[in-house]
């Protein structure tokens, strides 16, 4: 199309050369013997341009104009896309870190709930045992206590007589001894103990 339009304007310029360069005096644009070829050419190119506007470059503009337009458009969504995963990526971090923590505070609870409990049961088995022995050690003073008088008054009974058949040299009979002995524990026994 613009090579077509292109001969016929070369064709048409050869055909009136002499009319639109002839100017013999004055100012051709003032003649009105001239207004003619200035008419038509002033159509013939305007037209052109128009032509060559209309059908060519702008169409191509408009072209590249809408495919930039729908590609900032493209680009936006994409962006506003992206923006809304980032922003939902962010939420679900976050949500992650939190049910991390509440998980991290349980587990550390029961964590904390096991140690003590495991700790008073210990104590209740420590205090147990120490209670069985404190039992035993009482019972142990107990019968040291009951036996140590019978004890105290063999021992006395048997150094008594020792003692008697050392110094007097006679042997002593021990059922008298053992009579003094048990009179004088009981008399210690009133007075220390009661009854």
């Amino acid at each position: 199309m613009a090579n077509r339009v292109t001969f016929y304007l070369i064709l048409f310029s050869l055909f009136f050369y002499k009319k639109a360069f002839a100017s013999e005096g004055g100012m051709p644009q003032l003649n009105p013997e001239f207004w003619i070829s200035q008419i038509f050419w002033l159509t013939l190119i305007f037209g052109a341009l128009y032509v060559l506007l209309a059908k060519f470059i702008l169409p191509k503009i408009s072209n590249n104009l809408e495919t930039r337009k729908s590609q900032i458009v493209e680009n936006i969504e994409a962006a506003e896309k992206q923006r809304e995963d980032s922003d939902q990526k962010i939420k679900d971090y976050e949500n992650i870190i939190n049910e991390a923590k509440i998980e991290a505070k349980n587990i550390f609870k029961r964590a904390r709930e096991k140690i003590l409990k495991d700790i008073n049961n210990k104590k209740e088995s420590l205090e147990k045992e120490i209670d069985e022995e404190i039992k035993k050690a009482e019972a142990e003073i107990l019968n040291l206590k009951n036996k140590s008088p019978e004890k105290i008054n063999k021992i006395a009974i048997e150094t008594s007589v020792h003692l008697i058949q050392h110094i007097i040299g006679v042997e002593v009979n021990n059922s008298n001894i053992s009579a003094i002995v048990e009179d004088i524990s009981k008399k210690n026994k009133e007075k220390y103990y009661g009854n």
